[in-house]
């Protein structure tokens, strides 16, 4: 049992709403989320919230931080960690109590009651984050927070569920084949022969992962082994995709606020320009400054832009999703608009394509973060 707060426990006597912002967290994009963290904490209307910063160390626990930290970890190496050290936070689990539990890494016997958080950013991506692990965990506290919920989460985290979840909704996806870890130890010859089925070349994925982690291009069938072997270091459930011959193309989705529809952004286009980079992976998302450029709005046709537009809402809904997400599609060259995936928490760093796309469309990157908590701070607590 933990020890009862402590007669100077930390209180707050601001009228301003208290946003908590998670950073960090348990998967391989961790690093990725301390950059975007650090973004938000520069753009944030700081006069309109008060902001408590939280960073998850890579084995899961919460510490309280700051911007300076952010800082100083980020500018260090774009593959920081979190550490752990400070005051660890705990959540209390429901009965209408929003203050954190704050502990002293000096002292583990005193408990103070920290701020009462109205509603929580979880600024962090891919498993343990981005994948309902952490929204589930905020719905049992009856905390408000930003962004899908449990299952659109989910599905949105899973290449394979979404794939289904579009297919469902009349959306063209490309031809891809699924391989578990169970069908990989037990099959190798079917899950080789479904894959040579597809052609090559495919692209080899963890079916839960993101920021290119993991994702090998395969041009032939005696590469597949190691591009299987990468991919199942991030996940053991992997999606095999078909080589599509198209331009990349993103879209914003912002949900609309009181049940009105969501809004897309105009489309955007990252142009890989180094030759070095078959496609827009780990490095040239976030290493090399010069692989690739951004081009928004992207050069389509008005109708093919409109159209995006439309899927990207329509892709929103299938995953049943809320508040915000990216839509990625291929627009090949009879014209087609294939939808590749959808990012549940896009990256909000000053140079990420959700927060470049709405600036374009018109909404500002402190804004955009307004409206975000405002949606978040408008769903009602439980079923919905």
């Amino acid at each position: 049992m933990s020890p009862p707060p402590s007669k100077d426990a930390m209180t707050t006597t601001s009228t301003k709403p208290t946003v908590a912002l998670l950073c960090g967290g348990r998967s391989s994009e961790h690093s990725i989320s301390l950059i975007t963290a650090r973004g938000v904490l520069g753009a944030i209307d700081h006069d309109k919230y008060t902001v408590v910063t939280i960073g998850i160390t890579r084995d899961g626990r919460w510490y309280l931080t700051d911007e300076e930290t952010l800082t100083r970890l980020t500018e260090a190496s774009a593959l920081a960690d979190f550490p752990a050290e400070g005051k660890q936070v705990f959540l209390p689990l429901g009965g209408g109590d929003n203050r954190l539990r704050l502990i002293d890494s000096t002292d583990e016997t005193r408990v103070e009651l920290g701020p009462a958080i109205d509603v929580v950013f979880p600024l962090l991506h891919g498993p343990f984050g981005e994948d309902g692990t952490v929204q589930g965990l905020l719905e049992m506290a009856d905390l408000r927070y930003v962004g899908c919920g449990v299952a659109s989460s989910a599905v949105g985290m899973d290449k394979h569920l979404m794939k289904v979840a579009f297919e469902a909704a009349g959306l063209e996806v490309g031809p891809y084949e699924v391989v578990t870890h169970r069908q990989w130890v037990l099959d190798q010859a079917g899950a080789r022969e479904r894959i040579s089925q597809l052609g090559y070349p495919v692209f080899v994925k963890p079916a839960r992962a993101g920021s290119s982690f993991g994702i090998t291009k395969v041009d032939s069938a005696d590469q597949l082994d190691a591009a299987i072997a990468e991919a199942q270091k991030h996940d053991p459930k992997l999606v095999i995709e078909t080589g599509i011959v198209g331009r990349e193309i993103e879209c914003a989705v912002l949900d609309g606020h009181h049940s009105e529809l969501p809004r897309a952004s105009y489309p955007g286009e990252i142009v890989v320009v180094d030759r070095e980079h078959d496609f827009y992976d780990f490095e040239a998302k976030y290493v090399s400054k010069t692989s690739a450029e951004t081009r928004c709005p992207a050069d389509l046709p008005a109708e093919v832009s409109e159209r995006m537009r439309k899927l990207a809402i329509e892709a929103f809904l299938a995953v049943d999703g809320e508040g915000l997400c990216r839509a990625d599609f291929f627009y090949t060259e009879d014209g087609r608009l294939v939808i590749n995936e959808v990012n549940t928490m896009p990256g909000f760093t000053p140079i990420s394509m959700y927060k470049t796309m709405w600036e374009n469309t018109g909404i500002a990157y402190s804004d955009l973060i307004d409206q975000l908590i405002s949606l978040a701070m408008e769903r009602p607590l439980g079923l919905r």
